[in-house]
């Protein structure tokens, strides 16, 4: 209590200082001209209750308490410290639209959002965002505002990918590698994909016609042209929301905001070891030693590095996991052909699981090893956080996957001389292609943590929620409960981090390897038109309201987002170059005038002699004696060649359409320079009255 009593009282001290500051009387000579401005007398309306909770919220935020010697800062402080249980704004009122009212004038904020925004039956309606602006703050809005348009953006990408899977469909007939497969029964012996020691048999390609068929939806002449397409989508993508969101900050009066000096973190104030003099305006101000700070992030860093290492030795189990149900699975003659298939499937979930497991483990300690490296600004601590846990979920999600786009059944070897890790031969790449596998890894993995994450969004909220009602349950009397006690049931808000990182992992599935699977985008669209009413639902019914904060932008989100885009060309680049099998047909195409007959013969090598107790075959271009062939080489230099030719004319053309497409429309350029104009002449007005006077 007393405690409280020194808040309130330095809170007291606090406004009337502010008072009677040379800033603030400005301030209040520009108020009282308001009603001029406004059309009325009426100062309830002055501010909106969004100005007003961000005003008392910069007070509390702000204001001293305790010994002078050792003052305390801030609300967030005394609600660490279980003075108060928590601290924050209220919502308009309830949520639930009345049975009877009279028009729609009648209803507050929240639920004019919740009837035309916040709920399922809204699915097919633009966001209202000036509304989303008005309620919850830019911070906020801007997100939506970059949630409603990437999800825009994804339809015509959806609608190409659509169109280049079903060209797969429509032309699957005109497959003669497919066909050769499926109809040599026992002319091609290959070689077993596990050691013959150990009962791996022998088996025929034909085997094999059922995945060779499929291989060819993902692997087609239309899967390079999806790839450029979706290079320039992102790069596009990312120029027009750059427009979007200056025209953006400029509607809302942000534009600018975030050039401003921002003060220290309360948390950090309250934290600091010493005070020192700020260099630019003398105040002083808490001071952490830089040296300490950078030694507290290099271990973050270290801790970082360790984890991924982690991830790496998680990813060898997955692979170890896999190499080991198969072995079973081919001894099985009625499973023989299905193995590798099998395994992939079940390693892809078994992959899920720890990569989630994995994450929220994570999640927790760089918020923890945050906290400990004492960032002194809001910005610099969330763009740390962002660093650390983005850095760590690109490697856990994606190394898999990397892995099986790039390096498996590149190096395994050749009968007779394979290559092993602990013992165990390396994997081969599944009957259909690795490309076909790759798809399947994204198909569980991405589909699948859209499912999780938005179960979590739909029952965590509410489990939560029943816990705090429960914990509440008797402290409440019979009485109608008041605003605050309705609002203090609800979940307290955790920001828009989480939101904001399933986006951006959901952007680089469907740009790095997009080449492999056409549909992502599809799949992204269907899963962002019910992540954007499940996110408005969330904030409007079951969180408590965050403080309105200000942004002109989405911050580091956009570098991440510009990095992933520039990773996704080489990546796809390097996807239809090593990993399809589109430039080998090509190659074979040029070779024979153009026709694909005899190509499953081309692309397989026989085992050395005296290497296996039966003559076999195997994918490879290889000699008798297990060299590379001229053709291995030759292919090979294409492959660097395409790479080349790919990275430069999709880069180069990315630079045009940025230098095409200029960062600020034109006409608000024009705007936000006459606005600059104006704004000096009127000071120089003021300053020729004041000289006349």
């Amino acid at each position: 209590m007393t405690r409280f009593i020194e808040f309130l009282s330095a809170y007291v001290d606090y406004f009337v200082t502010a008072l009677i500051s040379a800033s603030t009387m400005i301030h209040l000579l520009l108020l009282s001209q308001l009603p001029r401005f406004l059309g009325g007398e009426n100062k309830d309306h002055f501010f909106s209750n969004t100005e007003r909770s961000a005003i008392v919220n910069e007070i509390l935020q702000t204001a001293t308490y305790g010994k002078r010697k050792r003052a305390e800062i801030g609300i967030d402080r005394l609600v660490d410290e279980e003075v108060f249980s928590a601290a924050y704004p209220l919502h308009d009122g309830p949520y639930e639209k009345p049975e009877h009212y009279v028009s729609e004038d009648t209803l507050n904020k929240r639920q004019i959002l919740h009837e035309y925004w916040g709920r399922w039956g809204c699915w097919n309606k633009y966001q209202p965002l000036d509304h989303i602006r008005e309620y919850f703050g830019e911070k906020i809005a801007i997100y939506f505002a970059w949630l409603g348009f990437y999800t825009a953006w994804l339809l015509p990408a959806s609608v190409v990918g659509v169109l280049v899977f079903l060209y797969g469909i429509v032309t699957i007939g005109n497959n003669i590698p497919a066909k050769e497969i499926c109809e040599s029964g026992d002319m091609y012996l290959m070689c077993p994909l596990c050691d013959e020691q150990i009962g791996c048999p022998y088996w025929n390609l034909s085997d094999t016609c059922s995945p060779a068929e499929m291989a060819y939806l993902f692997d087609h002449e239309g899967t390079v042209f999806f790839a450029i397409f979706m290079s320039f989508w992102a790069v596009s993508f990312l120029e027009y929301w750059k427009r979007k969101q200056v025209s953006l900050a400029h509607h809302w009066d942000v534009l600018g905001f975030e050039e401003e000096d921002e003060r220290p973190r309360p948390e950090f104030c309250a934290k600091a070891p010493c005070m020192e003099a700020n260099p630019i305006t003398g105040v002083m101000e808490p001071y952490f030693p830089d040296d300490t700070r950078a030694r507290r992030w290099l271990t973050g860093l270290g801790i970082l590095c360790g984890m991924v290492v982690i991830v790496l030795i998680f990813m060898l189990g997955v692979i170890m996991y896999r190499v080991l149900v198969s072995i079973p699975l081919f001894q099985n003659e009625a499973l023989r052909s299905q193995a590798q298939s099998i395994a992939s499937m079940s390693s892809a979930v078994v992959n899920l699981i720890l990569i989630m497991s994995l994450g929220q483990v994570y999640q927790l300690l760089a918020q923890i090893l945050n906290d400990w490296e004492m960032h002194r600004t809001q910005t610099e601590y969330e763009d740390n956080l962002t660093f650390k846990v983005f850095i760590f979920q690109f490697c856990n999600f994606y190394s898999s996957i990397f892995y099986i786009a790039f390096f498996k059944g590149k190096f395994v070897g050749y009968p007779g001389d394979y290559t092993r890790i602990f013992g165990l031969r390396t994997e081969e790449c599944a009957n259909g292609g690795c490309l076909v596998e790759l798809a399947q890894q994204l198909l569980v993995i991405m589909v699948g943590k859209q499912m999780i994450n938005n179960c979590q969004e739909v029952a965590v909220p509410k489990i939560k929620q029943f816990i705090q009602r429960w914990k509440l349950k008797g402290s409440l009397s019979d009485r109608e409960s008041t605003r605050w006690e309705e609002d203090y049931q609800l979940v307290p808000n955790e920001g828009l981090f989480e939101e904001y990182l399933e986006m951006i992992l959901q952007f680089g599935f469907i740009t790095i390897f997009v080449a492999s699977f056409p549909l992502a985008p599809l799949f992204a669209l269907l899963n962002n038109w019910i992540e954007i009413r499940l996110d408005g639902s969330k904030y409007l019914c079951e969180v408590r309201r965050p403080v309105a904060d200000r942004a002109e932008d989405i911050g580091i989100w956009f570098s991440i987002l510009d990095a992933i885009a520039q990773i996704a060309v080489v990546s796809n680049a390097f996807l239809i170059a090593f990993t399809s099998d589109f430039l080998s047909r090509a190659l074979y195409k040029y070779k024979h005038n153009g026709d694909l007959y005899g190509y499953t013969n081309y692309t397989l090598s026989t085992s050395p002699e005296g290497s296996m107790t039966h003559t076999c075959r195997y994918r490879d271009f290889r000699d008798s004696e297990g060299a590379y062939t001229v053709t291995y080489f030759q292919l090979l230099a294409l492959k660097l060649l395409f790479v080349i030719i790919f990275e430069h004319f999709v880069f180069g053309v990315g630079k045009l359409i940025d230098i095409a497409v200029p960062d600020v429309p034109e006409s608000l350029d024009v705007k936000i320079k006459r606005e600059a104009y104006m704004a000096k002449q009127a000071l120089s007005d003021i300053h020729v009255e004041k000289r006349v006077l």
